[in-house]
């Protein structure tokens, strides 16, 4: 059993079994890398039946594991002003549409620009969290899109459970490479990290389950449009889903083909976004226009079939 610091058990299968440590570990946790557990283990933060193992430990049959979760030190955190696409703001929340090339939140190495910087300037308050003030959910750098905001602790805490609970409703429009025959299709394959390369995710046994559905919405010559649902949110999951069942977002640094990256960024957008007011308990939902590069696009596809 894997104890985590919410105290949930996570049971170590049969097929588990002579799995190293680090490698299940990693595997495990899409936001931690192997070098990073290695380091843990080595600090002593990572126990087996309450003892200190090496990296390389083969888990047995019922393991228990303990992890110990360090906070991480915090940095001084910049207010910058940056122009913000705000589609709803009151005392608790604020929905922004981000665009295409903007982190979410600040890390090491990469510490201004982003929109936690802008929302600190915008913002008398967000959520308390050293290093993701107001940060309940993200999207990925490259991906365009909606995401709520939280301005306190408590709006953050209603929210964060409706993720947990997986009542929110996100839908994204890609541009996938190849056409797809067919309408309609459910991907349900776990994802988790990439053990051959530390900056990707993959289809991994021992992940964590995700599911995505998607529906056919324009076909072209070479690409297809689609919207896409998703049942669960992990890391780079419609990007890992699409390329595995072999198409993959058009202009996709990491999952897509080398030849179709663009400029402007991979062309997949969070374009809708719906949840319980954390307060009133209202249901709110709010739609955002595909960016230009992405219109543009499809104008040349289009352009493409009629040639």
């Amino acid at each position: 059993r894997l104890f985590m610091n919410e105290n949930i058990d996570h049971i170590i299968y049969d097929e588990l079994e002579s799995e190293r440590i680090d490698k299940y570990l990693a595997s495990y946790y899409d936001d931690i890398s192997r070098s990073t557990i290695q380091s843990m283990i080595k600090n002593g933060d990572i126990l087996v039946n309450n003892k200190a193992v090496k990296a390389n430990y083969l888990l047995e049959l019922d393991d228990d594991i303990e992890i110990i979760f360090r906070k991480e030190k915090a940095f001084e955190l910049e207010k910058e002003d940056i122009k913000l696409d705000i589609k709803y703001e009151d005392d608790d929340i604020i929905v922004v549409n981000k665009p295409s090339g903007m982190v979410v939140h600040p890390a090491v190495g990469n510490k201004s620009g982003t929109l936690v910087n802008a929302l600190l300037y915008h913002c008398n308050s967000l959520s308390n969290d050293d290093i993701r003030p107001g940060i309940v959910h993200r999207i990925d750098k490259d991906t365009s899109g909606l995401l709520v905001v939280c301005k306190n602790d408590y709006s953050h805490q209603k929210l964060s459970e409706q993720f947990q609970d997986h009542l929110i409703k996100k839908i994204y429009y890609a541009i996938v490479s190849g056409v797809i025959p067919h309408n309609l299709g459910k991907i349900d394959a776990p994802i988790g990290r990439d053990l051959k390369d530390r900056q990707k995710m993959a289809i991994n046994e021992i992940g964590k389950n995700a599911i995505t559905h998607f529906k056919v919405l324009e076909r072209f010559k070479n690409h297809t449009l689609v919207e896409l649902k998703l049942e669960t949110g992990r890391t780079h999951q419609i990007r890992v889903h699409m390329q595995y069942i072999g198409y993959p977002v058009t202009g996709d640094p990491l999952y897509g083909y080398k030849k179709e990256i663009e400029a402007s960024g991979q062309f997949l957008h969070a374009k809708v976004l719906g949840f319980y007011h954390p307060r009133t308990n209202e249901w709110m939902e709010f739609e955002s226009d595909l960016p230009d590069y992405f219109n543009e696009y499809l104008n040349k596809l289009k352009n493409e079939m009629n040639e």
